[in-house]
């Protein structure tokens, strides 16, 4: 089994959360947005892909695996939790994994947290079109400025209606803003807590998921 981390009663509705391809399940931006997700009502349960926890065992930084390992990997995560037709998402590139996941297998919904419309430095190489290949819904919480993917750039894309962008005023990849904007990353943190919960309880209100 796995090693997880879960915020959140059982009972609740259930929201499978990947980390980004930098940062652990239980970086500082992971644990504020998990726990803050499991106080309005969400069970939160958080997971490492395998190199990841290479990385932890070694201590020494290692790439992400190819995208069909991580798949493979977020595929096993939810058939050792047993849950049916899950919400599932992400940090950067674990919700990019969870919106190639949708394309591939029947889920409630997906919810981003950064997402990267195209790698670093490259904007002409966008990663959307297996959007089209599912209608579950989709929130994606984005940066203004986000450097893989800002709004700008975004508005040129052709995105089918189930997918919802919730735009931060001059965050970037990480939803912060600069202090010069008078907002603060907290406050960004927030609401995209606030945005996330409201989104999965306004789909579970029907059909409550729970994780023992």
């Amino acid at each position: 089994m796995n090693q997880i981390l879960v915020d959140g009663d059982v009972g609740c509705p259930v929201l499978v959360l990947a980390h980004g391809a930098g940062a652990p399940m239980d970086s500082d931006f992971m644990n504020v947005v998990a726990r803050g997700i499991a106080d309005h009502g969400v069970r939160v349960v958080r997971f490492e892909f395998l190199y990841m926890q290479r990385q932890r065992a070694s201590g020494r930084r290692q790439p992400p695996d190819r995208q069909p390992k991580l798949l493979d990997h977020f595929r096993e995560v939810l058939s050792q939790l047993d849950v049916e037709n899950p919400v599932i998402g992400g940090k950067s590139m674990g919700g990019r994994m969870a919106t190639l996941l949708a394309a591939q297998q029947p889920v409630a919904a997906t919810v981003v947290l950064g997402y990267p419309f195209h790698a670093l430095g490259k904007p002409e190489k966008v990663r959307t079109d297996h959007f089209v290949e599912f209608d579950s819904p989709v929130l994606i919480c984005q940066g203004e400025r986000d450097a893989m993917g800002n709004r700008q750039e975004v508005a040129r894309y052709r995105l089918p209606e189930n997918v919802q962008i919730e735009w931060f005023e001059d965050g970037d990849h990480d939803l912060k803003p600069r202090k010069s904007s008078g907002l603060t990353h907290e406050q960004h943190l927030t609401r995209a807590i606030g945005l996330v919960s409201d989104f999965i309880l306004s789909r579970s209100r029907n059909q409550l998921i729970g994780v023992s």
